[in-house]
């Protein structure tokens, strides 16, 4: 599934940007950011809710905030299909949290940067319907994709079959595009965020095509 990443988006004519992904990806990556857990502010509730109200694909909310717990109902109830929050903000409440968003009829995902373990996370993938693996670090687009991600993703593959959770997808974030793509499949992830390698190309159908395919 390619889900291209509304931060890269023009935000002077976002209609068009998310016209684009409804009619040639699977998914709406949105970034929310607080200015703390990152060292960057993107958009918060408002903008959600716009996109939710002219979508045709679910929107996929990546919270690179602290206290993601106060915040996970307001982003389900805005439109949000499926829910992410970093390990590094929420430590051992993080199947708490995950069960919690869940029961909010919203696919839970938990996410972790490049300098996180990704054994650390392993207790938690029972509760989880998805993985985030950080391909850069958390906070702004455009990023040089880091080439250890691939064992990173093919370690927590390899845990997920070990424990037979064969229906917990992978989801990359961070310098992704139609060159890395192929890799990122084999090594299992199985949802790719794209940006810049989608909004900032000269025809982003043909990106995304282009990524679906290699």
């Amino acid at each position: 599934m390619i889900a291209p990443s509304l931060l890269a988006a023009d935000f002077l004519h976002l209609e068009k940007d998310v016209e684009t992904v409804n009619s040639h990806a699977d998914i709406f990556h949105l970034d929310v950011m607080d200015g703390s857990f990152v060292p960057n502010i993107s958009f918060g509730f408002p903008v959600v809710s716009a996109v939710a109200e002219i979508a045709r694909k679910p929107l996929d909310v990546h919270l690179m905030i602290v206290n993601p717990e106060k915040y996970v109902e307001r982003f389900a109830k805005a439109g949000a299909s499926f829910i992410s929050f970093h390990y590094e903000a929420v430590g051992s409440a993080s199947g708490e949290l995950l069960s919690r968003i869940k029961s909010l009829g919203v696919k839970a995902g938990i996410a972790i940067n490049p300098d996180c373990p990704v054994e650390d996370i392993f207790p938690y993938l029972l509760q989880a319907d998805f993985v985030l693996i950080m391909s850069v670090f958390a906070g702004f687009g455009g990023q040089k994709f880091i080439p250890e991600s691939l064992e990173r993703i093919s370690k927590v593959k390899a845990e997920l079959e070990r424990m037979e959770l064969n229906d917990v997808a992978i989801e990359v974030d961070g310098g992704v595009g139609p060159a890395n793509a192929r890799a990122l499949k084999d090594a299992g992830a199985s949802m790719l965020v794209a940006g810049s390698s989608v909004f900032k190309a000269p025809d982003p159908a043909a990106a995304i095509k282009a990524m679906r395919e290699a």
